[in-house]
């Protein structure tokens, strides 16, 4: 093994120990330090930001994913506002849940505990490092992140503000580490690192999650790409439709919980896709539609087999008229990735099927997609949306960071 992942190994191995011990108040009052440091820290921050900005761009990064790389003030108080959430949230570690007694006078619960050291590998997504922190320090574990190359100055910054809050407190600084070689060598091999690692998360595009799911010996929470639909059913309040769309594809499009296919209903399509589609003209979005939504949409292209299941993270999106909440909740269980979809109606029946039917982390009646967020959710923060099934589901906050393990109350009691 690369040398260096031994010792960040070692050292994470050392300071687990230490961290699951610290009392609530002790990760509480460090949350809280480390929110007031990267407001006052802001502008090293974004000056080191600027740098991978501008890099970005010099190597042509789309434009929503330098949106989505980009520090600013603004942001910068949010990802400090997202740290004083997770303070202010109960501590889960240490929760018993529930005891009962055997017959045997044995005593047996379970007592929610930390997971460990958790690994976190991600593309240009700087709130990810502050967020990471936030929530596996509050759950007792130890961090290790593999940020991409693009956010390379942004994350060492944030990292070196978290670790001398961290030293300021008397705590070691290896509760958070960052792996700061970039290349693939590095990554596949910290994909290996089982023998330090509990568990590894990885943030970011399609490429990026199948080659964990695939080479990683260490057990992995998938957190998936974001293939959002949006049906509109044929009692849905018009106004209300255009506006819900129209956040959820354009307010950013970088993001996994951005809206990229629209279902029409067929009843609805002659006084819905116009208007849609001058509103949509507006914002710059390229439409890709079937053949009844273009005829009723000046200025679409004609869509393919591929645009159904693309994520795009870009201004574009896919529009296919149907004939039935059925048709729609088929098509969206055969393209989506399990990650967020939305009716818009006023049909009760119509909206429950959809919410029993769809199979997504998060379903949605009347809202945009693009709350499923831990922020919105009120975890104050997320470390990703789990679109698998096993341990945790949709935005993971402070439960889906722990473990359970059980405790066992005697009285002298010997097996027979």
């Amino acid at each position: 093994m690369n040398e260096m992942l031994n010792t960040l190994g070692k050292n994470a191995r050392n300071a687990e120990v230490l961290v699951r011990n610290l009392s609530a108040n002790e990760k509480n009052e460090v949350l809280l330090k480390v929110a007031e440091a990267l407001t006052e820290n802001a502008d090293t921050l974004t000056a080191a930001n600027a740098l991978d900005v501008e890099n970005g761009r010099k190597n042509n990064m789309p434009e929503a994913l330098v949106d989505r790389l980009l520090l600013t003030g603004d942001r910068i108080s949010g990802m400090a506002e997202g740290l004083r959430q997770v303070a202010a949230l109960e501590d889960p570690v240490g929760e018993v849940l529930g005891m009962k007694k055997r017959p045997n006078g044995l005593m047996i619960g379970q007592k929610r505990v930390p997971l460990g050291v958790i690994g976190i590998i991600y593309e240009a997504r700087p709130n990810v490092t502050a967020d990471a922190f936030a929530l596996c320090f509050k759950t007792g574990n130890v961090v290790i992140l593999k940020g991409g190359s693009d956010a390379i100055h942004s994350n060492e910054a944030i990292v070196k503000c978290i670790r001398e809050v961290l030293r300021e407190q008397g705590i070691t600084e290896d509760a958070i580490q960052l792996i700061t070689d970039t290349s693939r060598e590095t990554t596949a091999e910290f994909m290996k690192m089982n023998e330090y690692v509990d568990v590894l998360i990885p943030r970011g595009g399609k490429g990026l999650i199948k080659a964990v799911v695939n080479q990683s010996t260490i057990p992995v929470i998938e957190t998936g790409t974001g293939n959002c639909h949006i049906y509109v059913d044929e009692s849905a309040d018009l106004n209300m439709a255009v506006d819900i769309i129209m956040n959820a594809k354009t307010q950013r499009v970088g993001v996994c919980n951005a809206c990229e296919s629209l279902l029409v209903n067929a009843n609805i399509k002659d006084v819905l896709l116009p208007v849609l589609a001058n509103r949509l003209k507006e914002k710059h979005v390229q439409m890709r539609a079937d053949k009844e939504a273009m005829t009723l949409m000046p200025g679409a292209v004609a869509a393919t087999e591929e645009d159904w299941g693309t994520e795009y993270l870009d201004y574009i999106l896919s529009i296919k008229v149907v004939y039935s909440v059925d048709e729609a909740i088929a098509h969206i269980n055969r393209y989506n990735t399990g990650h967020s979809e939305a009716i818009i109606t006023n049909d009760y029946t119509n909206a429950q099927k959809f919410l029993d039917e769809v199979d997504a982390a998060a379903v949605y009646v009347n809202a945009s997609t693009r709350f499923t967020d831990g922020f919105e959710f009120g975890y104050g923060a997320e470390i990703g949306i789990s679109t698998q099934k096993l341990h945790a589901r949709g935005p993971m906050g402070l439960l889906a960071l722990t473990t359970t393990k059980y405790i066992i109350y005697g009285n002298g009691q010997i097996r027979q």
